[in-house]
């Protein structure tokens, strides 16, 4: 199809296709003007999100952030305490930290 043609069907000017096809290829189409162009093409826009990994694995990844860098933060007032904590069973406070400590609600907050 040509420029021209699929301005016809949208009811522009050829300039204004190649400024739309221009925009898109840089990212900065606007969703109202590619909604308008599929449908001139008889297509159906779907806008999507699509994760990079399972839930599970994203929640599982947020909550051991979050109880890594709380538990570091107390490790580390420990120390300047001079009353330190074995590394040796750092593994097993992570896990005990996200069981007993985090909610859903906590996944969210920034770290």
């Amino acid at each position: 199809m040509t420029g021209a043609q699929l301005g016809a069907r949208l009811g522009v000017r050829p300039q204004t296709v190649e400024s739309i096809e221009k925009s898109e290829a840089a990212g900065t189409i606007q969703l109202n003007t590619l909604r308008r162009a599929a449908e001139a093409l008889d297509c159906t826009l779907v806008y999507a999100l699509v994760p990079n990994s399972s839930l599970d694995a994203f929640v599982e990844a947020r909550a051991r952030k979050i109880a890594m860098c709380e538990l570091q933060r107390v490790a580390h007032t420990m120390r300047l305490e001079a009353q330190g904590t074995d590394n040796a069973d750092f593994e097993s406070r992570v896990q005990a930290y996200i069981r007993d400590r985090l909610s859903e609600r906590d996944l969210w907050n920034e770290v």
